[in-house]
């Protein structure tokens, strides 16, 4: 199996996907052989997506803060 990113190519009416050489030889695929193509539409990570998702942790951000300060004026970095 191989998998890799690549473009859509417009080819005449349609559109099509290019696979590179070294893919092939790698698989050692012959012209008009038959494989299967599966398709998705890479999806970009935002912000915006993830935002609120960090839900598994259990202390509050004043709570995280009270103990990194303690940390700092114990001299745990000492």
């Amino acid at each position: 199996m191989i998998e890799y990113e690549t473009k859509l190519k417009s080819w005449g009416n349609s559109i099509g996907v290019i696979v590179p050489k070294e893919k092939i030889t790698q698989e050692n695929l012959k012209e008009n052989q038959v494989v299967r193509v599966m398709l998705y539409k890479k999806k970009m990570l935002r912000v915006k997506d993830i935002f609120g998702k960090l839900k598994l942790w259990k202390k509050p951000t004043k709570q995280i803060m009270k103990e990194v300060r303690k940390d700092l004026d114990s001299g745990f970095l000492r």
